[in-house]
């Protein structure tokens, strides 16, 4: 095993004093072809270019001397330090860190970023990914070959951000451009590049006290499943949806990096309460004034769920996958085309046993677990009288096999 192992952060700025004496003790480098060719990498020491992470942790680990590894910006953040620490491995480090790219990148944009998300896209995160740029204001992303810029705006449709894309931070070639989401895909980006994803609600004022999360999130209100009046109903109006509403919710489980489908979503109370929770939300409904009410419900509630105007099962083929699905209206049909489309968790509500099995069985014949459950509600006076009841069938669809 290495005598000593210190991780070594480069920003393009030179190294300082800790990390210039531990190159000059170092007798095996290991780090990418532009470390590698750095002026205080001794001459005489052993030279491994990082590949596979665990391929040269392994290399290091069988070393018999003093090992530096060099990685670009913080390598604790989203670097190689978790790799090089794993129990297999056996290796204790030392870390000297350099500016990780994202704080760089930020600068550049001369922007606070205790605030953002940060999130990785390679080719098994790209679309988790694009869905955290669809439901937050401000995402970092550290992009890979692959899962660029352009992949990220194609990705998006018709949701537009502004994206402040950074390439090769801290070299002589960086640069720095500013466009619209959707010009993006017209343009070849340099690797490597880090992407801020700018828009949405706009970001609230208030000092925020926990890094990662908008002060907005989960928003001023404690609590989901809120009564439908605070959605736009009148007193009374849709008695029951909230306790159904907070049984969907808690079943479908969204959360940050799923795109939830909601559709026939009424004043877009789950599309809401959604994105309240981090999930990308696509709300669907055929009547336009019903859109105009889950897109004022949105902005005072601070999110921004993707609001669609179009009649359902047509209008769903041209939308991204989605992870879960609430179907508030159209039926088996609906259900149907949602459970082509594979998503992990389908919810779904009928009035009748009629519907309500029609429903479990084109559920069960598209490969998901079916549980039925018959909900009630009563709402009690001040007298503890009953006051209203409320029924409804609920399916729940979980898929065995994706």
């Amino acid at each position: 095993m290495a005598d000593r192992v210190t991780v070594i952060g480069w920003d393009g700025t030179p190294p300082t004093a800790a990390a210039r004496a531990a190159l000059r003790a170092a007798t095996l480098v290991a780090g990418a072809p532009h470390h590698l060719a750095l002026p205080d990498v001794p001459a005489a020491a052993e030279r491994v270019r990082l590949g596979s992470i665990d391929l040269a942790a392994r290399r290091v680990a069988a070393h018999r001397g003093t090992a530096v590894v060099l990685a670009d910006g913080d390598p604790g953040f989203f670097g190689v330090v978790r790799a090089l620490r794993k129990p297999e491995h056996g290796l204790e480090v030392e870390v000297v860190p350099g500016v990780s790219s994202v704080a760089q990148a930020f600068a550049r944009a001369g922007m606070p970023w205790d605030d953002a998300r940060v999130v990785v896209a390679h080719s098994r995160t790209l679309r988790r990914a694009v869905n955290v740029i669809r439901a937050h204001p401000k995402v970092a992303v550290l992009t890979a070959p692959g899962a660029g810029p352009a992949e990220l705006a194609l990705l998006l449709g018709g949701v537009h951000r502004t994206f402040v894309i950074c390439e090769a931070l801290g070299t002589e070639r960086e640069e720095v451009t500013v466009l619209t989401s959707d010009k993006v895909a017209d343009h070849t980006w340099r690797d490597p590049n880090v992407v801020l994803a700018i828009g949405g609600p706009s970001a609230s004022d208030t000092s925020g006290w926990i890094a990662g999360q908008d002060p907005r999130y989960p928003g001023p209100l404690r609590g989901w499943a809120l009564p439908a009046e605070r959605y736009g109903h009148g007193p009374g109006a849709a008695f029951g949806s909230a306790r159904l509403r907070a049984v969907q919710l808690a079943r479908l489980g969204p959360r940050t990096g799923d795109l939830l489908w909601d559709i026939g979503a009424g004043a877009g109370e789950v599309a809401v309460e959604a994105a309240r929770l981090g999930a990308a939300v696509i709300a669907v409904d055929r009547d336009a004034e019903a859109c105009a009410l889950i897109t004022a419900n949105a902005r005072r509630f601070g999110v921004a769920p993707q609001v669609v105007h179009g009649t359902a099962p047509q209008v769903l083929e041209d939308l991204p996958e989605p992870d879960v699905v609430r179907v508030g209206g159209g039926g088996a049909p609906v259900v149907a085309a949602c459970a082509a489309r594979r998503p992990e968790r389908i919810e779904a509500s009928a009035t009748t046993r009629d519907e309500a099995e029609e429903i479990g069985r084109v559920l069960a014949e598209g490969g998901y677990a079916v549980e039925r459950t018959l909900l009630q509600s009563v709402e009690l006076d001040d007298a503890w009288a009953e006051r209203e009841r409320a029924t409804d069938f609920l399916l729940s669809g979980e898929l065995t096999q994706r």
